[in-house]
Order: structure tokens, then sequence, then C-alpha cells
């Protein structure tokens, strides 16, 4: 039998390799951690550097306050169960809609502009399929609005980090339900 020079790989037990792979991840993490702490502080330039060429931190540039004012419509029981965009049942209850362009799951703060009254949606749809509409409120975000047709919004784009957010999600929690088609 011809013996070889290095180990095989039939004398590393399972936990072992398991022990690496462990190690390797909680490594990768600290060191993508470390990245993302440097990029965002911004690294003070060296002396020679001139001020043109100076790195400027991420946390310089304010973030663009995206807004849009138009006309609204809501959808209610006839689509109520039917997947959305997203991929989730529509609940007629839930303060969701429908816009044509922005992301998935962005949060909007929509203001009826006739009554000035406010609420938190969540996009999880694409729409609204009609000539000069802005969005598509669920049932429940236009009842929230007091909006019983058609009416004039503003949609403005809310940050995960926005207090009003936070406290208007803890008040929705409470909310009851308005309306369940499956009782009737």
């Amino acid at each position: 039998m011809k013996r070889t020079s290095f180990r095989t790989a039939q004398n590393v037990s399972p936990m072992s390799v398991r022990r690496i792979g462990t190690g390797l991840l909680i490594m990768g993490l600290a060191l993508t951690a470390a990245a993302k702490d440097a990029a965002t502080t911004g690294a003070t330039p060296a002396k020679d550097q001139t001020p043109s060429t100076q790195p400027t931190p991420r946390t310089a540039h304010k973030p663009r306050h995206w807004l849009q004012v138009g006309v609204a419509s809501w959808y209610g029981s006839h689509f109520q169960g039917r997947t959305t965009a997203a991929g989730e049942r529509y609940d007629m209850n839930m303060m969701t809609c429908a816009h044509p362009t922005l992301p998935m799951g962005t949060w909007l703060r929509v203001t009826n502009l006739r009554n000035r009254r406010t609420t938190f949606v969540r996009v999880n749809d694409r729409g609204p399929v009609l000539d000069g509409r802005i969005v598509d409120l669920s049932y429940a975000a236009a009842r929230a609005l007091g909006l019983s047709g058609l009416g004039k919004v503003k949609l403005e784009a809310v940050h995960d980090g926005d207090p009003d957010l936070a406290k208007a999600l803890v008040a929705q929690l409470q909310m009851p339900v308005l309306f369940d088609p499956l009782s009737h």
C-alpha cells in the first residue's frame, strides 16, 4: 500500500467540519460589518489628498423626499383573497395599496387632501390600471382616510425609522376588522 504525505478526508470528523464552517461564517460576518462601518463613517483622508479627492461619508447625502399628488381609488371585496403582485393574498381589511412603480414593501404616508386625514399603507400590488389614478387603496385604508370613491391624495415615501410610522403601526394592530365578507 502506498502512503501519501497528506491527510485524507476520511480522517476528518463531521463535527470539525461544522466548527470550521461556523468559524468561517462568523469571520465573514465580522469582516462585512467592519467594512460597512468603515464605509458609513468615512475614513479620514491622508494629509497629501486635496479636498476635491477626499472621500465623502455616505451619511453626508440627505435622503430624497419622494412625494406624489393625484387621484386615488380603492378596491375591495371583488378582489378579496386573490393573489397580489407581491405573491400574498389580498385582504381588504389590511392597510395596503397598489402602486404602478414603487418597490413592493414600500411604506407610504397617504393624506386625503380634502379632509387632511392621514394613514400609512404598504405597497403589495401593481395598479391602478385606469388612467389618471396614482394609487389603489385597500378598503380599510380608504375608510381610514374617509375616502368613499375617488379622492385627491398625497403620497409620501416613509423610511423604516420614522417614529410616526411606528406609532401608526402599533395603533393599526388594535384596529378592528371592518368587514369580513366570509361572515355574510
